[in-house]
Formats: structure tokens, C-alpha cells, sequence
């Protein structure tokens, strides 16, 4: 349910797409599109119009370059067939190995020719606690505080011996091949079905030679800890836009917990959503959408609630007056119903934090806190290293010796930084412990589900995950959606790195598994944005038009695996919120036990007309309209119509798009009220409220609510290509008349006690 806004200048690489077999532009090469196919570079998409077009040949070199392979001259392209088709047998394992529990798989051994090999398994460490003082597995240095603990491959500070499966060789017959200069045989192995879920490592050894890759074991289906809760509904936000009169100028987490106790206590709610809580920059300028995190992992500390944080209470007076004297210029802001103002709100808040983070803290507290980085291990720290030199660098141009985090010139810098970097790992900790509460107030307040997290579908180009991870994220081409009925003619560039899949393997996964473990922390369920792009990712080169892309593929096995394997570990079920799955992707993720969101404005038939409710797609999450889209009321009113005439960046006639949306609205209020949801002449309220009503008599899992349709409010959180002309998430919650809603009197809405009757109406 993700808007992504960002847009690019068509200039650079050759963007031209034609018609499968005309011939306005040159033929693709042989050569060329057997390149693309060898490195999963499709030759070809469809476009909006339901037309096959080839990708230009221009387009294949650039987007072969971003995956490492050279194809600008025949000669180019001919050198990495060559060593693309010998790649696999240059190494002795592969560089991961994804297989589902209950499934025997075979694994190629590449040895040279007529020697023999051994295989065998190490499985995972069970998780067996660590008693205190023990050291059985290794030492690790904590680099924010210098104390020195345990830590183990699953990075949850658990360990035991490792348990050896030797493994049998297939009786299965591969000709060798002569790969530099050496000939090369394939042994095939027989990884059994019946491993236990985990991350275990695989083991060769020929003629003394050894090689060592990860194994990972998902399960076959998720299972879903709700699946026999019956339905469940509760409301999504962006918890930015929800305030207090005790937040300073942003929603925080602190609000997230009230608004999960008071929307459970006052009307029944199962869960709340809050949108992407992806970390920020941590200077300026402040990236303000919530989908642009400078890392998809770590969480943001303008959601932090400064009082809330327990060194605060015994501050002295002198540095409790700091504290109170940088929230003076934010706190009133709550109020205001002026565009939210994040660098004001950073700028205030890090001085307050800076304040508390030199308090003293208890050897119990300081134990947590060294606990916590020990767990979140290195890739913590290099975050906070990339906050810190961020800040240390400001507006100057990052050094090239700064460019590579395991640089001896970070190393260095990092000493000289070591209170910053703390600083940075503890806001971390924080916001964590933050998290928490908000997670366990919902559950003891009576949710059956708690906070549904969202994790963004990628990250900003030039953000920490980009120097973290200089590998697994691919450069020079950004992720898009190529030109389709969903997002029109011209298609949408997202401005996003995306994964490199032969690097990602190569690492064994572990950047996508190491986010989705501290993403998975505190939640009931998680939504996961543009999952398509695990199957396959629209790559665009360079500053182009979003035309000017091809669809690179993945191994959507082992990414969807490790996804599942991940969120049953943690017992939090998932949500695939990508309205451009095709069917086939959506029958995948069904059969992996991962529901599929649904946004019922846009999923509507042409006609406009509705399904009866039992016809409903069963099993999934739906919304009438997402916090991130025009809420329900004033897109059914066709007012996201006028603001983009207004803001002069329709792309269709208004008039067309205006009796459009007049036959929606026609539409709805007949399936509606022949279903007895409405009057035949419905008033605006009665109208969202026979929305919710019907979504309540489908056989949906999950009922989301817009907080903005509960309230009345009628502006959009973003515009895409609005740029500067219209606040872009920066929208404070109001009412349909433009009057503020705080937290507090959330329940003195007359509009929204009228729909939570509604929602809980016996069926």
C-alpha cells in the first residue's frame, strides 16, 4: 500500500521500447538477449496497453553493468557469457542454499574431475540460554561501551554445540567441464527433508580443499497464530500525524501506545497500524515520506518520547530545564495545523536526548543497553557509525576512503566518533524499549493482535543501508514499475537501490534475514510493501524514464523462505501489501501462508460495482482506501481529482476522470444498498460506513480502518509528482472540516463512535 513519490529526468541511457517483432528499433542481438536470460534479465514485459515490448538493447547492457556483467561491445558480451555459464562450477558449494522443511533437495558439488568429496551439515545451535559469565561460543567486543559478552551465529545470545549430518551422494550423472584450464565434475548430494527449520551451514571437502555456504531450512507454510481468531479489524495510520498535546509536534511512540489502548478500551480494536517506522537522517535535510528510510531496519528516533524515557525522571534540575527548554519550540507545534515540520522537531529532540543519554544509568539498565547492541551485533554499529560520521561530515562531500565502511579510515574515524556512535546505538535501545510498550499496552488492553508493523520497500539511494550493505544493494539503477494499467503510460521510477540477488546469496542472505529479525521485534503482524519485487524487480538505469527499465528476476524461493522462516520464529503473521501481484504471485504467497492485502477502491471492477460480500476474496487484508492514499470519502468525491488539476499534473482529461469517478460513486451505492448496507440515497458518512460494513461480512482475516475515514478527514497524505506543491507526509490529523483531532479527543468524534458501532454490528 506503499505511494512512493519519487520521480526522475529522462536523460542517459537509450529509454526506446518498441513492439515485440516491429522494427523501429535495431533487432536485440543473439547474443545480448542470451546474456540477459543466463543472468535473469528479461527481454521483454508488458506494457498498459496489454502490448509485449522489448526492452532496448541499450537498456540490457546498462542493466547487465548494475549486476556486474559487462555487455557494451560484442566482445564484452561474448567474454561474460562465457564466464557467467562457467560460474557455478568455479566453486565447490553454492553461495546459498534455500530449501523448504519436508522436501528432499539436491545440491551440486563442483570438484575437480574423478576426485572425491565429502558433504555434510552442521545444524544451528539450539537456543539454549547462555548461563552469566559463560563464554563457550566466542568473545565480542561491544564498541559503544568496551565491555566484552557472548554472542552466536543467530545473534539472539544463544548457543550450543553444533549437531553433523553427513550426507549421501546422488547416483546421478553430470559430464564434466573444462573451466579454466582444470576439469571440472559435479557430485549431486541428497540434503534430506526431514532438517529442522533454521539457518544451518553446508560442508565439502575434496582432496584437502574445503568450502563452507549457509543452508537455510523454511518452512513449507507459514503458520498463522490468528488464523483461527475469526476476523479481526482495527485501525491503520501514519503515526506521525497523530498527535498529543504532550508530543512534540509528531506523533511518537508514546502516542502509538495510547492510541492502541484507547481505540481497544473505547472500541474493541484488534490491532493498530502505523505505517513505516524506518529510521531518518540524522541531520539535515530530513527526508519527510515515511517509504524514502535511510534504512529499512532501524527505527526512527523522531518517535521517541523524551520523558518517557526512564533516565529522564532523575535528571537535575539544571539538565531537566535543558531537556524542557528544547521541546519549548516544538511541543506547542501539536496545535498547530501548519505541514509537520520534522527538521524543527529533530533538531529539537536531539538536544534533549543528548541530554538524557549523559545521564547516569543503573547496572541493570546499562545491562540492557549493553545487551541489546550485543544482539543487534555489528550491523547496529555500523549504523551508528554512519550516523555519527553523517553528522560529523555535514553538508561536505563523504571522502572516498569514507566510501567503505570496513576501511581502515571509518576504523579510525569511528575511535575518534565512539561517544556518537554510542549515542546513536542507544536511540536505537530506546526507541526499542519505546516499541515495546506500545506492542504490550494493545495486548493488555485487550488486542488480539497488537501493533501490525510495516517494513518500506526499500531504502533512500544514498542512506546508511546503501554503505552498510555496498554489495547486496545494487548502483547505478533504481527499482520502478514499468508502464501498466495500474500506474498509467509513462510508469513510475521509486528512486530505490535494489537488491543485488547473485550478491545477497553470495552474503547467505544475511542482510535480508538481519532486518527482518529486528523489524519482526514488538509486532502482531507485519505488512511487507511491494513483495513483487521478490519475485521480480523493474530495474531503471541511471536518471531515466521509468520506460527505460527491465524486469530482473529473483530467487523468490529462498527470499519468500527466509521471509517465512523469520516471521514463524517470531509468531507474527504476514501481510503482502503489493496491489501489482499478478495472480500467480498471489497463489505462491497463499500456499506459503502469507495473506494478501487488498484495497477495495482499487481492486473495484471496471464497472464499479461490488462482489456480494461472501464472494469477497477470503483470508486477507483489506482496506477501503490505505493512510497513504486520498481517504475514502474524498476520493469517492473525486476531490483527489481537483487537487491534481490544481497542482497541473493530470495526465488524463479531468472531465473523463471526474464522470469516472461519478460512476464509482453511483456504482458503490447501488451494490451497497441493494445489499442492505445503505439507504439508496446515502449521506457521505453513510456511504464509508456501508463500506466498512460490507468489509465486515466478507471472509477477510483482517478489517483495516483508515483512522482518516473514522475522523472525517478529507486531504491526501502525499500526491505523487506534486513535488513541492503540496505538503507531502507532512499532513497533521484533522477532521472533514480542517479542524485538528488530538489523541485525546479522538473519542469525542461524533463521526468516528457512528463507525466503530458499525464495525461492531453482529453479523
Amino acid at each position: 500500500m506503499s505511494h512512493d513519490e519519487t520521480t526522475h529526468a529522462a536523460t542517459g541511457v537509450d529509454g526506446a521500447t518498441e513492439p515485440a517483432g516491429r522494427s523501429a528499433l535495431p533487432e536485440l542481438p543473439e547474443d545480448l538477449a542470451e546474456l540477459a536470460e543466463l543472468c535473469g534479465v528479461q527481454t521483454v514485459f508488458t506494457d498498459a496497453a496489454g502490448t509485449t515490448r522489448r526492452v532496448s538493447p541499450s537498456t540490457l547492457a546498462a542493466v547487465l553493468g548494475a549486476l556486474g556483467v559487462p555487455a557494451a561491445s560484442p566482445s564484452a558480451i561474448a567474454e561474460s557469457t562465457a564466464r557467467v555459464r562457467d560460474d557455478e562450477w568455479r566453486e565447490m558449494l553454492p553461495p546459498a542454499v534455500v530449501v523448504r522443511q519436508g522436501t528432499e533437495t539436491r545440491v551440486p558439488v563442483h570438484v575437480t574431475d574423478g576426485s572425491s568429496v565429502s558433504c555434510w551439515i552442521e545444524l544451528e545451535p539450539a537456543a539454549a540460554p547462555v548461563p552469566p559469565g559463560a563464554m563457550p561460543w566466542r568473545v565480542a567486543p561491544v564498541p559503544s561501551t568496551g565491555r566484552r559478552g557472548v554472542s552466536s551465529p543467530a545473534g539472539d545470545g544463544t548457543t550450543s554445540l553444533p549437531v553433523t549430518r553427513h550426507l549421501d551422494q546422488a547416483d546421478v550423472l553430470v559430464e564434466p567441464r573444462i573451466v579454466d584450464s582444470r576439469k571440472v565434475g559435479r557430485a549431486t548430494f541428497a540434503v534430506p527433508g526431514d532438517l529442522p527449520l533454521g539457518w544451518h551451514s553446508l560442508h565439502a571437502e575434496s582432496d584437502g580443499a574445503t568450502a563452507t555456504t549457509t543452508l537455510v531450512v523454511t518452512p513449507d507454510r507459514l503458520e498463522n497464530p490468528q488464523a483461527s481468531a475469526g476476523q479481526l479489524w482495527g485501525f491503520l495510520t501514519q503515526l506521525y500525524s497523530v498527535r498529543s498535546r504532550d508530543s512534540w509536534g509528531i506523533g511518537d511512540l508514546a502516542d502509538l501506545a495510547d492510541l492502541a489502548w484507547l481505540t481497544a478500551n473505547n472500541a474493541g480494536a484488534d490491532f493498530v497500524a502505523p505505517g513505516p517506522l524506518q529510521a531518518t537522517e540524522p541531520t539535515a535535510p530530513v527526508t519527510d515520506s515515511p517509504y524514502l528510510p535511510t534504512s529499512r531496519r532501524f527505527l526512527s528516533p523522531l518517535y521517541i518520547r523524551v520523558e518517557d524515557i526512564r533516565e529522564t525522571a532523575y535528571l537535575s534540575s539544571a539538565d531537566r530545564s535543558l531537556v524542557e527548554w528544547a521541546g519549548e519550540p516544538v511541543r506547542d507545534l501539536s496545535g498547530d495545523d501548519a505541514p509537520i515540520d520534522r527538521e524543527a522537531v529533530w533538531d529539537a529532540k536531539k538536544s534533549a536526548l543528548e541530554v538524557v543519554f549523559t545521564a547516569a544509568r543503573s547496572a541493570a539498565r546499562q545491562t540492557a543497553f549493553d545487551e541489546f547492541v550485543l544482539g543487534q551485533g555489528r550491523g547496529l554499529v555500523d549504523f551508528a557509525t554512519w550516523c555519527a560520521i553523517a553528522e560529523h561530515l555535514g553538508d561536505q562531500e563523504w571522502p572516498p576512503d569514507l566510501l567503505d565502511p570496513t576501511s581502515s579510515a571509518v576504523a579510525t574515524l569511528r575511535g575518534s566518533l565512539k561517544d556518537r556512535v554510542e549515542f546513536y546505538c542507544w536511540l536505537q535501545w530506546v526507541a526499542d524499549e519505546q516499541l515495546r510498550r506500545a506492542h504490550r499496552v494493545g495486548l493488555e488492553a485487550g488486542m488480539r493482535v497488537g501493533v501490525v508493523r510495516e517494513l518500506a520497500s526499500g531504502v533512500h539511494p544514498e542512506g546508511a543501508d546503501v554503505w552498510v550493505q555496498p554489495v547486496a544493494l545494487a548502483r547505478g539503477v533504481s527499482v520502478g514499475v514499468p508502464p501498466s494499467s495500474a500506474v498509467g503510460p509513462e510508469g513510475r521510477n521509486r528512486g530505490l537501490p535494489p537488491w543485488h540477488p547473485r550478491e545477497l546469496a553470495k552474503a547467505g542472505y544475511a542482510p535480508f534475514r538481519d532486518m527482518l529479525r529486528t523489524t519482526l521485534r514488538h509486532c502482531g503482524a507485519l505488512r511487507v510493501g511491494h513483495i513483487g519485487d521478490l519475485f521480480r524487480s523493474w530495474w531503471i538505469p541511471g536518471a531515466t524514464r521509468a520506460t527505460a527499465g527491465a524486469y530482473v528476476t529473483y530467487d523468490h524461493e529462498a527470499l519468500i523462505g527466509i521471509l517465512c522462516l523469520e516471521a514463524q520464529r517470531a509468531g507474527v503473521p504476514l501481510i503482502a501489501d503489493d496491489a501489482l501481484l499478478d495472480d500467480t504471485q498471489r497463489d505462491y504467497l497463499a500456499d506459503r501462508g502469507i495473506l494478501t492485502a487488498s484495497v477495495l477502491l482499487a481492486d473495484q471492477a471496471g464497472s464499479g460495482e461490488l462482489v456480494p460480500p461472501q464472494e469477497f476474496r477470503p483470508g486477507g487484508f483489506v482496506t477501503p482506501t490505505p493512510p497513504d492514499l486520498p481517504p475514502t470519502a474524498s476520493c469517492l468525491a473525486g476531490e483527489h481529482i481537483d487537487l491534481a488539476e490544481r497542482l497541473g499534473i493530470l495526465t488524463e482529461d479531468a472531465q473523463v476522470l471526474r464522470s469516472r469517478a461519478r460512476s464509482r460513486r453511483e456504482a458503490l451505492m447501488t451494490s451497497l444498498s441493494r445489499a442492505g448496507m445503505t439507504t439508496f440515497d446515502p449521506s457521505e458518512r453513510e456511504l464509508v460506513e456501508g463500506l466498512y460494513r460490507y468489509l465486515r461480512d466478507t471472509p477477510a482475516a483482517f478489517v483495516a480502518v483508515n483512522l482518516a475515514d473514522a475522523v472525517g478527514e478529507r486531504r491526501t497524505q502525499a500526491q505523487l509528482g506534486a513535488g513541492d506543491g503540496y505538503p507531502n507526509w507532512r499532513i497533521p490529523l484533522a477532521d472533514g472540516s480542517g479542524t485538528l483531532v488530538m489523541l485525546e479527543d479522538l473519542f469525542e468524534s461524533a463521526r468516528l463512535r457512528s463507525l466503530v458501532t458499525v464495525l461492531n454490528e453482529e453479523a
